[in-house]
């Protein structure tokens, strides 16, 4: 466990390092806001239900910050998987889970003073740590570990970089990795010989080095050991786990894990609807973080050593943790197919009912981005559209906006027949979700075979799918702009800009016309020799000038 927990100091710098302080001040009001009153109103709920049950309040108010924290790993995960890291549940659980790691640092600030020992003197059971200043007086060890603070801070800003510098000059990747190791386990040795907390120490280095240059080469380094040390912690707490306990106390176990989940997930949708988020929104983000997260583990390790917690109620809400994190996919599962297809449904019929029938002959699906921008072209070119997106936020802030947008399920057939599909010209689809492009496609075929297809690509392998899903129309996103990015270059490396301009259209001919011979290419042998030959002749068309 001792090994293990420098997973947890490693965990730390890297979140420190993610945390460039520009960042931090730009996402402030979300972060601060929502974050800040989830913290403070969770932690009150959970302290105030722990002390009806006879803890005392020191002991209660820990348990509430401790239980407040949700899993950054599990939510970010769930979220990306289910392409719900864009909806405004999605970027309120990143600010919420962005301050909760902010937080962690004072929590480990506290809890000592909590227990009595501000400069982490006292262990578990009164036990003195191991601390090269215990002997001295105590003012003389405030004076000391916030002269070890501004060591840090200090060597991180003037000293850290010309040293990475230097090192970086070698050309030896295992010197540089052995540095930032030597960063983090040399600020961890210092920290616990000042008696403060080694957690806090390495956050801080990691603060301090965010705007350095090395940043992403030192969180590199660290992501190996981090990781092997992180899953070594996991194991060893999930070995330390008391299955007596859980076979003596299945209701009390039971009972508790339901009863902080529920706690959470009524304190989350309450914030949801203070901070305006829609129903199925509010859901997403109340299912989501309801859980505990992985920095309980180490909040627990760290209380039993300054003896704030007892040994046998961490044994306890070790377990609670770790069926937390257990049923939260389950409960996320039940979330998205059972309840949010009956309020979308239910949300889809409210908005049928408001559309104002028109024979527009355009209809968006998506709009995002891209369909943003296809929309307001055609809209300024006098050409009528109805438009169809699956997030209800995006869909409000633009009607507020004065389009004509509506929330819905452009896959459903029922829907595209409201929006006018059976008399519209074409429809343009601009779902970033490729699947659900994919599936809107074959809505389409099936139920308004005269209607025409334009398709976003997302790259050319995306396109080979819509290719062989009998698509004519499709536009990779990314193509346009790097042809024109090339344009660019030839012309500020001296080419002149109308053989350069003729040069990227003979271009787009080109990997057009070979896209649909290497859309029907299976093997994988084969499709690389005809790459070959498509970027042998490629140079060859170029260089003669042919299209």
């Amino acid at each position: 466990m001792h090994f293990a927990e420098f997973g947890s100091f490693m965990l730390l710098f890297v979140i420190g390092l993610e945390l460039e302080p520009s960042r931090i001040w730009r996402l402030r009001r979300a972060i601060v806001g929502m974050g800040g009153l989830q913290i403070a109103v969770t932690s009150g709920v959970l302290a105030g239900l722990a002390m009806l049950f006879g803890i005392e309040g020191k002991q209660a108010l820990v348990l509430g910050l401790i239980l407040s924290l949700s899993s950054t790993a599990i939510v970010l995960q769930a979220l990306t998987e289910k392409d719900l890291l864009p909806t405004a549940a999605g970027q309120s659980s990143f600010a919420v889970l962005l301050f909760q790691d902010i937080a962690v640092i004072p929590m480990l600030a506290l809890f000592p003073i909590l227990a009595g020992s501000p400069l982490n003197n006292q262990g578990n059971g009164g036990q003195a740590n191991a601390s090269l200043i215990d002997p001295l007086p105590g003012w003389v060890q405030l004076l000391v570990a916030t002269g070890a603070v501004a060591a840090i801070i200090i060597a991180g800003r003037y000293l850290t970089s010309p040293i990475l510098r230097i090192v970086a000059r070698t050309g030896m990747r295992e010197l540089f990795t052995a540095m930032s190791l030597l960063i983090v386990v040399g600020i961890t040795v210092l920290m616990t010989s000042v008696g403060l907390s080694p957690e806090l120490g390495t956050f801080l280095a990691g603060v301090v080095l965010a705007n350095s240059e090395y940043r992403n080469e030192l969180e590199s380094d660290i992501d190996p050991f981090k990781a092997l040390l992180l899953g070594l912690f996991f194991m060893a707490v999930g070995a330390s786990i008391n299955f007596d306990l859980i076979l003596a106390n299945p209701l009390l176990i039971s009972g508790l894990v339901l009863g902080v989940m529920g706690c959470k997930m009524a304190v989350l949708y309450g914030l949801g609807k203070f901070f305006h988020l829609s129903v199925d929104q509010r859901l997403i983000f109340s299912v989501g973080l309801c859980q505990v997260g992985e920095f309980a583990f180490v909040l627990f390790s760290f209380s039993t050593r300054e003896g704030i917690l007892s040994r046998e109620l961490t044994d306890i809400l070790t377990v609670v943790v770790a069926f937390s994190m257990i049923l939260t996919p389950l409960f996320m599962l039940v979330t998205e197919k059972l309840l949010l297809p009956t309020l979308r449904i239910k949300k889809e019929d409210d908005s049928a009912s408001d559309v104002v029938p028109r024979d527009n002959p355009v209809i968006i699906a998506g709009y995002g981005h891209f369909g943003n921008t296809v929309g307001r072209f055609l809209q300024a070119n006098h050409i009528g559209t109805t438009v169809l997106d699956i997030n209800s936020d995006n869909v409000n802030w633009l009607r507020r906006l004065g389009l004509d947008v509506y929330y819905g399920d452009a896959c459903r057939h029922e829907l595209l027949e409201i929006a006018g599909a059976a008399n519209a010209k074409l429809i343009v689809i601009a779902i970033s979700n490729e699947k659900k492009r994919l599936e809107l496609i074959e809505t389409i075929k099936k139920n308004f075979p005269d209607l025409h297809i334009l398709v976003r690509s997302t790259n050319r392998y995306d396109a080979y799918d819509l290719m062989n899903a009998g698509m004519l129309h499709i536009y990779r996103e990314t193509l346009d702009t790097s042809l024109r990015l090339g344009v660019d270059a030839l012309t500020l490396l001296g080419h002149n800009p109308a053989a350069a301009s003729r040069a990227a259209q003979t271009f787009f001919v080109h990997d057009e016309r070979t896209l649909k011979r290497l859309s029907a290419i299976q093997n994988k042998d084969e499709y690389v020799n005809v790459v070959r030959e498509t970027i042998v002749e490629l140079e060859r068309v170029i260089n003669s000038g042919r299209p």
